[in-house]
């Protein structure tokens, strides 16, 4: 058995295993706690950090996890003053590499060349219109013998799809991106994922980390930069690059869009009646009515053709409108809730704050459009 990473110990507030405990948690802890160190004990030697290079990598994910991680490198941001890291893109070959975008990267090494590595990180890769396994076996059995050798293994967004191919994922918690849940539960059906969860930390040694939806990887960088570095290098790192830990998670971003290809005619009719009538009283009773289903059979099939029940998917169509009134008008959130379909605004404020878990008003002010940006119009004359 693999002993536990003696650097988890020292950063207090780390996510247990298979548990997602935000990583800002451990950084607020040790600023709070002055028993508790606030830094890892350093190594005589840089930890080596591989970001694999792919043809498929988005280059966004890849150039901001690198430029992060590079930079604490460069800046010797540890309590001991000595770089944590030493930071390399690594691939199958070394020289120029298309990503998927079209942008050219210098690989700095094969992998081939590389016996160990201790933190192995893949960017998102993009893919149309679903993952094709197979591509890289020469890069899954690299990751494969560098976990073998003690390597914490990370994903960012849809990297998962790369990573999962090794097999270390099936049953352990995992994130990616929410717009790709579906299609990765196709392709990976052995992996439990949490898309609404920006990091996941799993594994026997916490050594299985995978971040969420685009910009997690925010979250992932920072959590490394804390659990190698210290808090203080991460606090320090956020502030040079704006960097944000995502701690509502991403249930406020996710899009509801009820499952329509389970091939039940009955239960298709009742969605698409619902699509235009969610908002009025006793939705439920009336799909029974003119389904001419008893109602305990309407509501089992509907359960099993939409993973929901009657009364789950009514509040997600009304909270999905009530989401897009918010963000496109300034009407007041009790008028909101009634023409959604709720009487009882308290009622609907507890249920969109679950739901998305914000509040109404903190909803509209993260995802309206500020005045700053909107067009100006142009005066006559």
């Amino acid at each position: 058995m693999v002993a536990r990473d003696p650097a988890l110990a020292r950063v207090p507030g780390l996510p247990k295993i298979g548990s997602f405990v935000p990583a800002w948690a451990g950084l607020e802890q040790c600023q709070k706690d002055p028993q508790m160190p606030s830094a890892p004990t350093p190594r005589s030697t840089p930890r080596h950090i591989s970001v694999v290079g792919v043809a498929n990598n988005t280059a966004s994910t890849l150039f901001g996890i690198y430029d992060v991680l590079a930079y604490v490198e460069r800046r010797g941001l540890s309590s001991s003053g000595a770089a944590p890291f030493h930071v390399e893109l690594v691939g199958e070959a070394k020289g120029p590499l298309a990503l998927a975008s079209g942008v050219t990267v210098e690989v700095q090494r094969a992998i081939d060349t590389i016996d160990a590595s201790d933190i192995v990180i893949v960017p998102s890769v993009h893919f149309e219109p679903g993952w094709t396994k197979g591509r890289y076996p020469q890069v899954i059995e690299w990751i494969g013998r560098m976990h073998e050798g003690g390597a914490t293994l990370c994903s960012a967004c849809q990297g998962l799809f790369l990573l999962a191919e090794t097999g270390l994922f099936d049953g352990r918690d995992s994130t990616v991106h929410y717009n790709a849940a579906e299609i990765f539960a196709a392709t990976y059906p052995a992996v439990p994922i949490h898309p609404e969860r920006p990091l996941m930390i799993s594994g026997a040694r916490e050594e299985l980390l995978s971040s969420g939806a685009s910009v997690a990887w925010h979250d992932l960088a920072l959590h490394l930069v804390a659990r190698y570095a210290g808090a203080a290098a991460a606090q320090d790192v956020a502030r040079a690059f704006a960097l944000q830990w995502h701690h509502e998670g991403f249930s406020p971003y996710v899009v509801f869009s009820g499952k329509s290809d389970h091939g039940d005619a009955e239960i298709g009719s009742a969605q698409k009646w619902l699509s235009t009538h969610f908002s009025v009283a006793n939705p439920v009773e009336e799909m029974v009515k003119r389904s001419k289903l008893a109602e305990r059979t309407f509501k089992r099939r509907f359960v099993s053709a939409t993973g929901l029940a009657p009364i789950a998917y009514v509040q997600r169509l009304r909270i999905e409108d009530a989401k897009e009134r918010l963000e496109r008008s300034d009407a007041p959130v009790d008028e909101i809730s009634w023409r959604v379909g709720y009487e009882d605004p308290a009622f609907f404020r507890r249920l969109f704050r679950r739901t998305t878990g914000l509040a109404p008003a903190a909803y509209r002010k993260r995802f309206r459009i500020p005045d700053f940006a909107r067009p100006r119009s142009r005066k006559s004359g």
